[in-house]
């Protein structure tokens, strides 16, 4: 059986989610979270062969606990099921190391085969995505400007887009506020601009904010 965690904020979503997991005899559901934190926690205590998170989460988010599940070493893997699948949360949910990345616009059965593969120590991606992936190098828009960013800076980028104030993202990523504000600087240098305002705007600009999972954080 593939002991499986399911994070998403969306209660009403994962329980759908469990519900369709019930049904395929090699899964076993152990645990359901709501948060990042909460999903780091339960693999920790729980070990699981495969936990699936949303991206877009309260506090540290699904980005920064794929890394923590990951680096933990105990042979978890990660797939990605999420409602944010612009540019460039592929491209950095891949890169951190994660097995697979599945939209909630796709077919039930890619969760299915999602989370088969990651026990298998394989990849899948959804067809929208692997499609997307595919042309990424020929579009110039899908590689500006956000891809430019460091996995941790894009983890601050998100939480600060998330109305987060850096005191809180100092908890929630073990940081002092001055690193935090560092990123900060840092981003705002590789993105063009000088506050949190237009670093609001131009995710708004390429897609990266998703007013239903914003309001619903």
């Amino acid at each position: 059986m593939i002991r499986t965690i399911i994070a998403d904020h969306h209660g009403l979503f994962r329980a759908g989610v469990i519900r369709l997991l019930r049904d395929v005899k090699a899964i076993d559901v152990v645990a359901e979270a709501e948060t990042g934190e909460e999903a780091v926690d339960l693999a920790r205590k729980l070990n699981p062969h495969v936990v699936s998170l949303e991206i877009v989460m309260p506090g540290i988010g699904g980005l920064e606990a794929a890394r923590r599940i990951l680096r933990s070493e105990t042979g978890t893997q990660v797939v990605i099921l999420t409602g944010a699948w612009d540019a460039p949360y592929p491209t950095q949910a891949l890169r951190s190391g994660v097995c697979g990345f599945v939209t909630k616009r796709g077919a039930p059965e890619d969760v299915i085969v999602a989370i088969k593969r990651a026990y298998a120590g394989k990849r899948f991606v959804s067809a929208d995505i692997a499609e997307r992936l595919a042309f990424q190098s020929f579009d110039d828009e899908a590689n500006a400007p956000f891809d430019q960013l460091s996995s941790r800076e894009m983890q601050i980028a998100l939480m600060v887009i998330n109305c987060q104030r850096v005191q809180d993202i100092s908890v929630h990523l073990h940081l002092s506020p001055k690193t935090i504000n560092a990123y900060r600087y840092r981003i705002f240098e590789k993105l063009g601009i000088s506050s949190d305002v237009e670093l609001a705007m131009l995710a708004v600009k390429h897609g990266m904010v998703n007013p239903v999972l914003s309001s619903a954080s």
